[in-house]
């Protein structure tokens, strides 16, 4: 039996019974958390399965036709094609929150929305590889930037329900069990307190009635 160190009265009792009646709530509350962040989490662990088999195969794709380019053209011309490039990307994040935990954002911003413009280049004197392997890049930057706030959002979310789960078993095993068995103490030493007073008055009357009973029967032996 797991005790608390507290004095087995009846205000302690009453603070313990309130104590073990918000335990129970946060138990409750935090294993809705815990069992509705794990579905989150799965959730986006889907997400990032498919996300990086689609980036990985964008990948192979151009890192195949670069390979070709890289075959036909000098590598003097492939310095010069890629030199000045004339799009630009910026990165705004910002946070979300989902059940407590803050997870990233990514909204990538590009210096002009035409899709031509991933082109530096004249196609002139350049390989139709060249152009492919710069179109499977491009396309693949919104799921590559999607699966790096996936991939951090999966290790907060992990985290988060790693120390969700630790209170939830803390409370479990630990907490309300302390306040079950401490109640449970000072309940059964109320009552023995009270079965101890209850015997002592019984005693203290019996022994009254008794002095009475005496004193009546010397005045009725005095008087005769």
């Amino acid at each position: 039996m797991s005790l608390l160190n507290v004095n087995p009265t009846r205000m302690e009792l009453t603070k313990l019974k309130r104590k073990l009646v918000t335990a129970r709530r946060g138990h409750k509350l935090l294993k809705d958390k815990r069992d509705e962040l794990m579905r989150i989490f799965l959730e986006l662990v889907r997400e990032n399965k498919k996300l990086r088999r689609e980036v990985e195969a964008g990948i192979r794709e151009a890192n195949l036709h670069m390979s070709v380019a890289r075959s036909v053209m000098s590598d003097k011309a492939l310095n010069v094609a890629l030199m000045l490039p004339s799009q630009s990307m910026s990165l705004e994040i910002s946070e979300k929150n989902v059940m407590s935990v803050i997870i990233p954002q990514f909204t990538p911003k590009l210096k002009t929305a035409d899709a031509h413009d991933i082109y530096s280049y004249g196609f002139a004197s350049t390989s139709g590889d060249l152009d492919f392997a710069v179109l499977s890049l491009s396309g693949i930057i919104p799921a590559m930037l999607r699966l790096a706030e996936v991939e951090k959002s999966c290790q907060l979310m992990a985290a988060e329900i790693e120390k969700t789960r630790r209170r939830v078993n803390a409370l479990e095993h630990v907490m309300i069990p302390q306040y079950e068995d401490t109640i449970k103490y000072i309940t059964m030493k109320l009552d023995e307190n009270e079965r101890s007073s209850t015997t002592r008055l019984m005693k203290i009357k019996d022994m009254m009635i008794k002095e009475v009973i005496e004193a009546k029967r010397a005045g009725e032996y005095g008087g005769v």
